[in-house]
């Protein structure tokens, strides 16, 4: 490709970015349509006919819907279901059990990095709020450490770990095998939530709060008499589901797509591996963990009512579905203009970390957007076209960049700076901040620095 179409590509996908961005901050216009929009301009700047940029826009869309959209409509529904059953609670009064007195925050930390696999942050933080506050009262530790615990695990693993949409749609972004993706998001998620229990554990300290006795809506700032403490609420498990199938829904489709992935690595054969193969599928593990959770956890909900959630769930999931297949659309065009393979070029030739790129394009779109699946999604579809024509830098490794590069930084624009500040009851601004802006900073800076080491050994 010579200088002037290089030139080109750089003007088109700058402009296109740039639109994106644009549309998404300061206009009415949705991120779906802002994407296919920012589609188009980009291939026709770089030159493309308008056939190809068509085609390459319905190749995009639905090759990605194609291999993920079916995982997507399962995961929401599996997460209503462990919305309305108890099954979260459950999980979170079976660690602080295991993990004894003391310990309450690393329970509920635990608790938010499985629960948050199948069910969305804020949903998840809004359903256990009520428990991080019962731990607090009992207690007397501060309710911003419990509280700050839960929300920063359930954030790590909403970013990092399939099958949660965003890393899900990464995955098919850059052709990763999701078995692997999944193991090793896991083990990163690790630090990082430790990170997230640390800083919750200073924060608590500094904002020494917890609920009032009287009404825990409101948070106090001096610690229980020996009255109040005595006025203790024993944690019920009155109506929960049994341990064992609170966790089925989670563990087994995770397992089954990791029996899968070690399968093909031994090289397996034979009818055991047909009979991996099928059930490993993440399509047919995940449906099995929605069955597993519709005759497991919903029981005792009247039919109707499922029906109803399971209606609204897929609803909500129509807005991921076409904001991923835009994202698909997006990554064919570049990929079809040839803009991956001259960015790589001047990538290598100007000596900069190609793990850099896909981070910091997620980063600064989850800072403009407020939402960490916007700056996911849109850097992936970005940046893999550029990163799959580079070999020297480790695909996973790019995908994990777009995960915890849309960690980013949060803002009041951010739905979940106010769920997590509000739902636990603060109402001061500077609170709030040095809460959750804190917080979400200690993440997002752990797992860059995670990102770069890693990127060093592998």
């Amino acid at each position: 490709m010579d200088d002037v179409n290089v030139l080109r590509v750089l003007i088109g996908l700058a402009i296109s970015i740039g639109l994106i961005f644009y549309f998404v901050t300061k206009t009415k216009i949705h991120v779906f349509l802002a994407m296919i929009i920012g589609s188009v301009i980009a291939g026709l700047i770089v030159g493309l006919p308008t056939n190809k940029i068509i085609g390459a826009i319905k190749a995009g869309f639905g090759g990605t819907l194609g291999s993920i959209g079916i995982i997507i409509g399962f995961g929401v529904m599996m997460g209503v279901i462990f919305e309305h059953s108890g099954a979260a609670k459950k999980m979170a009064i079976t660690f602080i059990k295991l993990l004894g007195k003391g310990k309450e925050e690393i329970a509920m930390a635990i608790t938010g990095f499985l629960v948050s696999i199948p069910v969305f942050c804020d949903s998840a933080f809004v359903i256990l709020s009520p428990l991080s506050k019962s731990l607090s009262r009992n207690t007397g530790k501060s309710v911003i450490t419990i509280s700050c615990a839960l929300g920063t695990a359930l954030l790590v693993t909403h970013s990092l770990v399939p099958p949660t949409p965003g890393p899900l749609a990464i995955v098919q972004f850059f052709g990763l095998d999701i078995g692997k993706f999944i193991l090793i998001s896991l083990l990163i998620s690790i630090p990082i939530s430790v990170s997230g229990l640390l800083y919750a554990k200073w924060v608590g300290k500094k904002l020494n709060k917890r609920p009032d006795p009287q009404d825990s809506s409101i948070l106090i700032d001096r610690q229980y008499t020996q009255a109040e403490m005595a006025q203790t609420i024993a944690l019920s498990e009155e109506g929960l589901p049994g341990t064992f199938i609170s966790f089925a829904p989670i563990i087994i489709p995770i397992i089954l797509i990791l029996l899968n992935t070690i399968a093909n690595a031994i090289g397996l054969s034979g009818p055991p591996k047909f009979i991996i193969s099928l059930i490993g599928d993440p399509i047919v593990a995940v449906g099995i963990g929605v069955l597993i959770a519709i005759y497991g956890l919903a029981g005792k909900i009247e039919r109707k009512k499922v029906i109803s959630l399971f209606e609204t769930s897929i609803q909500q999931a129509g807005v991921i579905v076409f904001v991923t297949g835009a994202g698909g659309a997006l990554g064919q065009v570049l990929k079809d203009s040839g803009a991956g393979t001259a960015i790589a070029s001047l990538l290598v030739e100007a000596h900069i970390p190609g793990i850099l790129l896909p981070f910091v394009i997620a980063y600064l779109l989850r800072i403009v957007s407020g939402s960490a699946t916007v700056g996911m999604l849109t850097a992936g579809s970005i940046t893999a076209p550029i990163i799959l024509s580079m070999a020297t830098v480790n695909p996973y490794l790019a995908g994990l960049a777009c995960c915890i590069g849309s960690i980013g930084i949060t803002n009041i624009h951010d739905s979940y700076f106010w769920v997590v500040n509000k739902t636990t009851g603060l109402t001061e601004m500077k609170d709030m901040f040095q809460n959750w802006f804190g917080a979400v900073l200690t993440l997002s800076t752990t797992g860059f620095l995670v990102l770069i080491i890693l990127n060093f050994i592998f």
